[in-house]
């Protein structure tokens, strides 16, 4: 029985099919406005506070799996909280750890809405599409200047989209364009055009941020999903689709690099990103410099120092996610985060090739988990939307599957203990 109905048992079937048919439009829409944060709070922080607490109200269920997320993610934020007593100067700390809770809340709820009803999977991908889809576009006008105040959607020459950073921009668009090339590999090509066209649009979207995280975000995760389907998918007509759209892909891509880097603004850019060390990388206090001297400082520091005092201290702030763990949620932080992220990689390898209709999202969202972990040595993702989102979705998938698992065991008279 989901929320709504446990909330309101006597309702007629038509209302109660209609409340949760807008329930689900809700969510879908607050996936949508996670593509649009060029000012904080965005339109996404508002929305989904509303919409979070309207559920949880209306009795949106915490299951085993929800519960233990939210005590995860509770208790990374109490270390915030604790690394907030070592700063002497608290502007802009509350606020900070308030923004980390409230993400984690989101996380938890995108879990139980999940776990509430599988089909939402399908409207929160299309709606990731979407919004990933207007983003991308928004970042390429304004990357050629396009129409007039098209500036907005870039920064220091790198397309943004509808973003503050293009370093959140590009990688935002990543689980969209999985979601697209898994559709074009497991559906009729007749779709495969439409999908196509969206897929393009949104590889341009990631080059045009000249974001080296982000491009090898898209490159690692394409490698993986195909893979991993390779693996589930053993059949020899599918792996000939797979083998054939994957070299086509490969030209089409190459293709439009090669004509991309026609336009001296794009080659001039692109020589100066896609070399692995930058100037500011290696230098004197440089990010891995700052990442060595970070860690040491740490250790002594069991408390963290607070938000954002890591770069009161340096030239930048830490870019690099283990170190701003240590730094803004202290030992316990980061110990918990560790753990977190090591339990939804198992949870999602656990289930990942087994044949549910929820696997192809399960599979997308943890192929993205480890992509994000592992840029995460060179980025910052603890304020990162999306990642939340990917959280909630390997987790709600997980309690599917143990929803799942309970009514088999049901059927075939197993004791569930």
């Amino acid at each position: 029985m989901s929320a709504i109905e446990a909330t309101y048992p006597r309702v007629a079937d038509p209302q109660r099919v209609t409340l949760r048919i807008i329930g689900s439009a809700l969510v879908a829409f607050g996936v949508f406005l996670s593509g649009f944060v060029i000012d904080e709070p965005a339109p996404y922080e508002l929305w989904m506070a509303g919409l979070t607490g309207i559920w949880f109200i209306l009795g949106l269920r915490i299951s085993r799996y929800s519960g233990i997320l939210l005590a995860l993610l509770i208790t990374f934020n109490v270390g915030g909280m604790l690394s907030l007593t070592q700063m002497k100067d608290m502007t802009g700390g509350p606020m900070y750890i308030a923004v980390s809770t409230f993400l984690a809340l989101t996380s938890v709820f995108y879990a139980a809405i999940i776990e509430d009803n599988a089909k939402r999977l399908v409207l929160i991908f299309n709606a990731w599409v979407f919004a990933a889809v207007i983003t991308s576009l928004l970042g390429i006008l304004g990357y050629f200047h396009a129409f007039p105040g098209s500036e907005v959607f870039t920064l220091y020459d790198r397309a943004k989209g509808a973003f503050q950073d293009p370093n959140v921009f590009g990688p935002f668009l990543v689980a969209p364009s999985l979601y697209l090339v898994h559709g074009m590999l497991t559906r009729s090509l007749l779709s495969s055009p439409v999908r196509a066209l969206a897929l393009l649009i949104l590889a341009l979207g990631v080059f045009l941020s000249f974001s080296r995280a982000a491009w090898g975000l898209f490159l690692l995760t394409i490698v993986i999903l195909i893979f991993v389907m390779l693996l589930k998918e053993r059949t020899g007509a599918f792996r000939l689709k797979i083998l054939l759209m994957s070299m086509t892909a490969v030209i089409l891509m190459v293709a439009a690099l090669v004509i991309a880097l026609q336009i001296p603004q794009v080659a001039d850019l692109f020589s100066t990103r896609a070399q692995l060390v930058q100037q500011y990388d290696g230098e004197y206090l440089g990010r891995f410099d700052r990442h060595r001297i970070g860690f040491q400082m740490m250790m002594e520091r069991p408390l963290g120092i607070g938000p954002m005092v890591f770069g009161t201290i340096f030239p930048e702030d830490e870019h690099n996610i283990w170190l701003k763990c240590l730094t803004t949620y202290g030992w316990l932080g980061f110990v918990t985060y560790v753990s977190m992220l090591i339990w939804t990689i198992y949870l999602g390898f656990k289930n990942l090739l087994k044949d549910r209709p929820w696997q192809p999202f399960l599979m997308i969202a943890w192929i993205c988990v480890i992509g994000h972990a592992t840029i995460g040595n060179v980025i910052d993702i603890d304020h990162w939307r999306h990642v939340y989102l990917l959280f909630g979705i390997v987790w709600g998938c997980a309690a599917l599957e143990h929803r799942h698992q309970l009514a088999e065991m049901r059927k075939t008279g197993v004791s569930a203990t």
